[in-house]
């Protein structure tokens, strides 16, 4: 819908040059009012494109601020699975890259493919959750306004959470957890 203003304004404004340049009779339409459509085309043209470029830059920083947010509330599940998986003299995943990074979901998914959790991890990893759930829940409407696909998969997230709190067993840990990185990846995959 924005294309639509800047061509007309900018096809207009070349139109009345080429027409103004052909120099033709001269007349009161021709002297003043023909100089003063093509300012008011060329002032369209750059304050139509000026703010639909500042609008679109301020609503994509306000749509990533709305995924970090979400993002973040992951953090510490995700920071807690890293450690689990963590090899003996390696270095944690840092912050930033658990909240920003989507292929730490990816290599985390891989380590859970491979590799069985100690009971330790599954005891920490279910009271984070516990302890996250509700925080999860309130954010579904902050998904819901990215878009209809991402609450979507947030619910789902909040699904395997809480299933994750209820489960009793090494497999329904592991199966929850699982189910749970596939949806984080899934909503990481939708575009802002």
């Amino acid at each position: 819908m924005l294309v639509a203003p800047l061509a007309l304004f900018g096809v207009a404004g070349v139109a009345l040059y080429y027409y103004f340049m052909q120099g033709g009779a001269g007349g009161p339409f021709h002297d003043n009012l023909l100089p003063e459509l093509i300012g008011f085309c060329i002032e369209g043209f750059f304050l139509v494109g000026l703010l639909s470029f500042f609008q679109q830059t301020r609503e994509h920083e306000r749509r990533k601020a709305l995924w970090l947010s979400l993002r973040g509330a992951l953090r510490e599940f995700l920071s807690h699975l890293d450690v689990a998986f963590l090899a003996q003299d390696a270095e944690p995943s840092n912050s930033q890259s658990l909240e920003q990074d989507p292929t730490v979901v990816g290599e985390l998914l891989g380590k859970l493919k491979e590799s069985e959790l100690d009971l330790d991890s599954m005891v920490s990893l279910k009271e984070i959750a516990i302890r996250n759930l509700g925080l999860a829940h309130d954010l579904i409407p902050v998904a819901a306004q990215l878009s209809a696909g991402h609450m979507r998969w947030w619910i789902a997230i909040v699904d395997a959470m809480r299933s994750l709190t209820e489960a009793g067993d090494r497999d329904a840990v592991e199966r929850s957890i699982y189910t749970m990185l596939m949806n984080v990846r899934e909503f990481d995959d939708l575009r802002l």
